[in-house]
């Protein structure tokens, strides 16, 4: 194994570093601290290391972080994650085409899709993105999924205006002629009033 690591970043103490390990609200972070407080005082590395629930290994990384950015280095980060496979200008064309809904004649849908903008994006820009990664990316534009009631794009409104009023006003609400039946404590269905008591 190789030599130890020196901390070079001699700015604060260890009584420093255990009070800026309390202040810390990362948990994680406040362990790497107490970690290198412990080294600064002179307890071993390998015990150092495990009281603080980490390897020797790890905390030698952690000594290096610590050296070049100071107690911001000992913070956990997010990951990046896998950059966009659209580009801004693809991202901006997909959310035109959005907006302006598809064309029955050219696309064959009345409206879009997951699963047809996928095959729309891969036809039109050559990137292939799996459904929920469309979704993901319709949410990045701020598009929200919405259930919405189909409608023909040759829809006679006037029609159905009309043919609603020509409707027959409900009939007047009737009253049930028999009582409901009910379900008696041991499970056998009975009619309100049939139920005989038990004395």
């Amino acid at each position: 194994m190789g030599a130890a690591v020196a901390i070079t970043r001699l700015d604060l103490t260890a009584s420093e570093l255990r009070k800026a390990a309390q202040r810390e609200k990362d948990s994680t972070a406040a362990r790497r601290i107490l970690a290198l407080a412990l080294v600064l005082e002179g307890t071993d590395r390998r015990r150092a290391a495990e009281s603080c629930g980490m390897d020797r290994q790890t905390l030698r990384d952690w000594v290096h972080r610590y050296n070049v950015e100071g107690l911001a280095g000992l913070r956990s980060r997010k990951p990046p994650g896998p950059s966009s496979k659209l580009t801004g200008r693809q991202e901006s064309e997909l959310a035109a085409l959005v907006e302006a809904g598809p064309d029955p004649a050219r696309h064959g849908v009345v409206r879009w899709r997951r699963v047809d903008l996928r095959d729309e994006i891969e036809r039109r820009f050559g990137v292939t993105l799996h459904e929920r990664s469309v979704g993901k990316v319709l949410a990045k534009l701020g598009f929200r999924r919405l259930s919405v009631r189909p409608r023909h794009p040759q829809a006679d409104e006037a029609a159905q205006q009309a043919f609603k009023k020509t409707l027959p006003r409900p009939l007047r609400r009737r009253s049930p002629a028999t009582p409901k039946a009910s379900r008696s404590k041991s499970g056998s269905r009975t009619k309100r009033g049939s139920a005989s008591r038990a004395r």
